[in-house]
């Protein structure tokens, strides 16, 4: 007797197949582990750029948002103070730059064998995780050396870890979904990335959005991680008034990505 495997899209409210992404969670590895290699594979500096990104940004950060506008810091040394926000911003920011080209770099394995598609931007996703621990340990050296003891709130960083892989994920599968479909949406990434970091607190306090509009700038994701990550190890800002209108946004945009991203995926091989 000859056993068949029938594969039809997800339809209705079955937008994430646990079950399905748990049998190919071996996939899931090598493509994360694939796209570590690949990033480091002849390179000068290896896995040390992860260090130089974000010291390199606070340095920059710190002249001139610092030292020459200014602008305050809630009473952190400055360099702590970017550092802090910068190393969960470019592990997001990474993570979605990596996602938008993510479906076309596979176009040859999409249109030849079966698998959740939705692996491809996940592991985008969680390949950025090691860069983020390595400049996360970097943050730590340098608190202690400027004598900062972290809180003992640092115990929430894992949950801020996830909030940002969460809201990773969740931009990750619109773009990596629309730009399959059209193909200048990875012109416009890079632009839409860099707007967004100004619109999050990287280069200032969300203490500076005046009370009335906190809550709104709190639908922005990133403005309850970075706010979380302050908050956590160095004690400053106010996270409960931002997190929960992050987590909001992150629910609604990955419910409403997955909801898309499986409406293109029948469909994916044949325009990718």
């Amino acid at each position: 007797m000859q056993l068949s495997t029938k594969i039809e899209p997800p339809s209705g409210f079955n937008l994430l197949s646990l079950r399905e992404l748990w049998r190919y969670k071996e996939l899931l590895y090598f493509l994360v582990w694939r796209d570590i290699k690949v990033r480091y594979k002849q390179t000068v500096i290896g896995a040390s750029w992860a260090i130089f990104q974000p010291l390199l940004a606070m340095i920059v950060f710190t002249l001139f948002f610092g030292k020459l506008a200014k602008i305050p810091s809630d009473g952190i040394p400055y360099p702590i103070f970017y550092y802090a926000a910068l190393v969960p911003w470019l592990y997001f920011a990474n993570a979605i730059a990596n996602a938008t080209n993510v479906m076309i770099e596979n176009q040859r394995v999409i249109t030849k064998i079966y698998f959740p598609r939705l692996l491809l931007p996940l592991s985008s996703v969680l390949s950025g995780v090691i860069d983020f621990l390595i400049a996360f340990a970097v943050l730590i050296l340098m608190m202690l050396a400027y004598g900062i003891v972290p809180t003992i709130y640092i115990a929430m960083i894992p949950v801020f870890l996830l909030f940002a892989i969460a809201s990773a994920f969740a931009v990750g599968v619109w773009v990596s979904a629309l730009n399959a479909m059209y193909r200048d949406v990875r012109y416009i990434v890079p632009f839409f990335i860099q707007f967004w970091m100004f619109a999050s607190p990287v280069v200032y306090p969300a203490s500076l959005v005046p009370e009335k509009w906190r809550l709104i700038y709190g639908l922005n994701p990133m403005a309850g991680v970075i706010e979380g990550f302050r908050w956590a190890l160095l004690g400053s800002g106010e996270p409960p008034q931002l997190i929960w209108a992050s987590a909001l946004t992150v629910v609604v945009a990955l419910i409403l990505g997955l909801f898309y991203f499986n409406k293109i995926e029948s469909t994916v091989a044949d325009v990718v």
